[in-house]
């Protein structure tokens, strides 16, 4: 047999064996798969006791430990913790980014490792036993010198990488190459002759592999080759397993702050949202207006107060002067003449009988009546000059602080124009609009912009509609600091209506691609199992579980959105 011959063969036999995979036998299918969950996870034991959860994660020689809340998942930076090993006790040192190390050369060594950690946390303690299995290790690779027996490796590993390709692509590619080969080799010895029918028929043998189960995923380590990198807790990614379920490390648990809260079978009100917006006491509060219209005037100190000043009750804010009419004053002109022409009748008339009464001529009673008629046209004469010059002054009706000004020197004032505006901003009070009756023995809360809330008194409400709406008023408890009047708020007001069930906070309920509503329970330290729900309205903050979940389970109230969008 020529060697054009032997190779042209072993062309023939890889044309053949690459054809194979194209044909999946029976029970396998060999279309396009989704990609492989990441097994990258480092050996990792748990445990949980009614206050902690324990998470214990090996890497390499060392061992790191996860506490976290068992109701909330908040985890404990400042525990102490005794591990019980193979070496001893050793107490973990805390790595500052909420994890505890401990050195742990037995690691190493692989096999079944039980331990037992003691937990200390202020006044809380526990002991919580777990175990970690540790794959054990391979065997140092050893350096081939067998030649023959090396290519036989690469060539079984190169004809299952092969495999994974299209088969009629590498089936022409091979035959093409081999070609190449024959020609290259054709005018030399039969071993180069043989040493390419031996590569086709290893490339046949582990295509023929393949098309059997022998996958590439199922690959075993070849003598001579470089070895996988070990695991570690490094390379732990938060993934979306095949059931559904969302595995989440606990230092990306961490890291995106997921909290978790217990449910529990409780009677709830149910709560009213209200618009609403903050109105002063007005039995802690005034305006300021002028009684007759006039020119404005700063008080004695020469100027007006500003927003924000405190004023005490009966300080002058300002002063009004009324402007005098020509007519008003030539009558004011006309009626000072008559006093003055009065005044110095009488006063003769005074003086006579003063004289007069000394000799008893005149009755004393005559003289007094004829003094107090003097004094009396005095008091006349100086009013009218004191109303041509005396302003009128404003002052404050309340203690508290100027909330509203309107004062310019010079302005000319309208009877009955609002100037200033004075608050107590101790003292107030919230003003809704509601569609329902509410009673006086119903709790009420006012949430601000801002996420605040203001603790409400309900103090009464009208019987007359704004709108299909009934206005009700309540009375700020608690500290008003940063509280404006005017602000807009939204009033949450129980209602009568009581409803036994689970109540969450609505960040706690996400919507799945489908629309079905979902809450996430966490089943396990770090699993998590997205649960259908049906809800109900409860308040502004909250929602009720009418099905889907019962009491006692652990549900994400706190990052729910994010856990939702891992794949």
């Amino acid at each position: 047999m020529s060697i054009r011959f032997s190779v042209a063969v072993a062309a023939a036999l890889v044309t053949a064996a690459l054809a194979l995979p194209a044909r999946a036998h029976e029970g396998h299918d060999h279309g396009e798969k989704p990609p492989p969950v990441s097994t990258s996870l480092a050996p990792r034991g748990e445990a949980a006791s009614e206050h902690f959860e324990l998470v214990a994660v090996a890497d390499g020689s060392r061992l790191i430990l996860h506490i976290d809340r068992f109701r909330t998942n908040e985890p404990v930076r400042a525990a102490s913790l005794v591990v019980e090993t193979v070496d001893g006790p050793v107490t973990a040192t805390p790595a500052g980014d909420g994890s505890y190390h401990v050195a742990a050369p037995w690691l190493a060594k692989g096999g079944h490792h039980d331990l037992v950690v003691s937990i200390t946390d202020g006044a809380e303690a526990d002991i919580l036993s777990l175990d970690i299995d540790v794959p054990a290790p391979t065997a140092s690779p050893v350096a081939a010198t067998d030649r023959v027996a090396t290519f036989q490796a690469i060539a079984s590993d190169f004809g299952a990488r092969l495999s994974r390709l299209d088969p009629i692509i590498v089936a022409a590619s091979g035959g093409f190459l081999l070609g190449l080969v024959a020609m290259r080799l054709g005018r030399r010895s039969g071993v180069a002759a043989a040493a390419v029918l031996a590569l086709a028929v290893m490339i046949m043998a582990g295509s023929s592999a393949f098309a059997h189960g022998d996958h590439a995923g199922d690959e075993k380590p070849i003598q001579g080759a470089a070895l996988s990198p070990p695991r570690g807790a490094s390379g732990d990614l938060a993934q979306r397993l095949p059931d559904g379920a969302v595995f989440v490390p606990k230092p990306t648990q961490h890291l995106l702050v997921l909290r978790t809260s217990l449910t529990e079978q409780a009677s709830h009100r149910r709560t009213l949202e209200l618009p609403g917006r903050v109105i002063p006491d007005p039995n802690a509060s005034g305006i300021v207006q002028s009684s007759v219209g006039g020119r404005l005037g700063p008080p004695a100190s020469g100027i007006f107060p500003r927003l924000g000043t405190p004023v005490r009750k009966g300080d002058v804010l300002a002063t009004v002067t009324p402007p005098i009419q020509a007519v008003d004053m030539s009558d004011m002109r006309q009626t000072q003449g008559q006093i003055d022409q009065q005044l110095a009748i009488v006063a003769r008339r005074v003086e006579r009988f003063t004289k007069l009464a000394t000799t008893g001529a005149v009755a004393q009673t005559q003289l007094d009546d004829a003094v107090a008629e003097l004094k009396g046209l005095q008091e006349r004469r100086a009013s009218l000059d004191l109303t041509r010059r005396e302003p009128e002054a404003l002052v404050a009706p309340v203690d508290g602080i100027i909330a509203q000004a309107g004062a310019v020197a010079g302005q000319m004032a309208a009877p009955g124009t609002i100037l200033f505006q004075v608050v107590d901003p101790k003292r107030l009070w919230v003003e809704a609009l509601s569609f329902d009756t509410l009673t006086a023995a119903q709790d009420a809360s006012a949430r601000l912009a801002d996420g605040r809330s203001l603790a409400l008194a309900y103090q009464g409400s009208g019987l007359i509609d704004r709108n299909q709406a009934v206005p009700v008023q309540f009375a700020v408890s608690g500290e008003t600091a940063e509280v404006r009047v005017g602000q807009f708020v939204t009033v949450l007001a129980a209602t009568d209506t009581a409803r036994d069930g689970l109540a969450l906070p609505r960040s706690a309920v996400v919507r799945s691609a489908n629309g079905q509503d979902v809450v996430y329970e966490h089943v396990s330290a770090e699993r998590f199992v997205a649960r259908p729900v049906r809800i109900e309205p409860l308040d502004g903050s909250r929602i009720l579980i009418a099905e889907g979940i019962g009491p006692g389970k652990r549900i994400v109230v706190q990052g729910s959105e994010l856990l939702d969008q891992v794949r």
